[in-house]
């Protein structure tokens, strides 16, 4: 047996102190990574109804700027904001991996 191996133990105090300290920051991290999670997922399934639901607003401005006569500006600028998320939304499923180590 080494001599360094043969040396006082922390007391009980001590070790329990440290194994609540590590518990502690393992759950801590669990759950900022289960609450990143959930808002990830929140986000990734509004996605598609916030495209739906931009491309109806933008018709009925369409519809509301026909009937008054006014040029409908927040339209085009509408439809460029959900056209890039229509595109990037169809990228992100177009190259996502499921898995795959490549």
């Amino acid at each position: 047996m080494h001599p360094y191996l043969i040396t006082a133990k922390p007391g009980w105090f001590r070790r329990t102190a440290s194994w609540v300290r590590v518990w502690t920051l393992r759950l801590l991290a669990l759950a900022v990574m289960v609450v990143l999670g959930v808002v990830v997922l929140a986000v990734r399934c509004a996605r598609p109804i916030v495209n739906y639901l931009a491309a109806r607003l933008i018709f009925l401005e369409l519809w509301a700027a026909q009937r008054l006569g006014r040029p409908p500006v927040s339209s085009f600028v509408g439809a460029g904001i959900t056209d890039e998320f229509v595109r990037e939304f169809h990228r992100a499923r177009q190259y996502a991996t499921a898995g795959s180590p490549t």
